[in-house]
């Protein structure tokens, strides 16, 4: 599966939030992962970010995709992060 991980967490949980995310998905901006993931990995994934986050004060959004075979992306301004075979 390809999934889009968008997170707003405490500045205390930040390093710890972009380490965990760089060990499975893309960077793509602050904040903001992508890539193919496993079924495992991903409830690995889920697993980290569970004892990371505080529910009372962070957001983390996950969009999943069953295929990007009809995707495309437009970036405007500066590209950051990431690997050029986006989508």
């Amino acid at each position: 599966m390809f999934i889009i991980l968008v997170y707003d967490v405490g500045v205390k949980r930040v390093a710890k939030m972009l380490k965990t995310c760089r060990k499975y998905l893309y960077w793509v901006q602050n904040s903001v992962f992508e890539g193919e993931i496993t079924e495992s990995s991903f409830i690995k994934l889920k697993y980290e970010i569970d004892n990371i986050i505080n529910y009372g004060k962070d957001s983390v959004i996950i969009y999943k995709f069953r295929t990007t075979k009809y995707s495309d992306i437009e970036i405007m301004g500066v590209k950051k992060g990431g690997q050029d075979n986006m989508l």
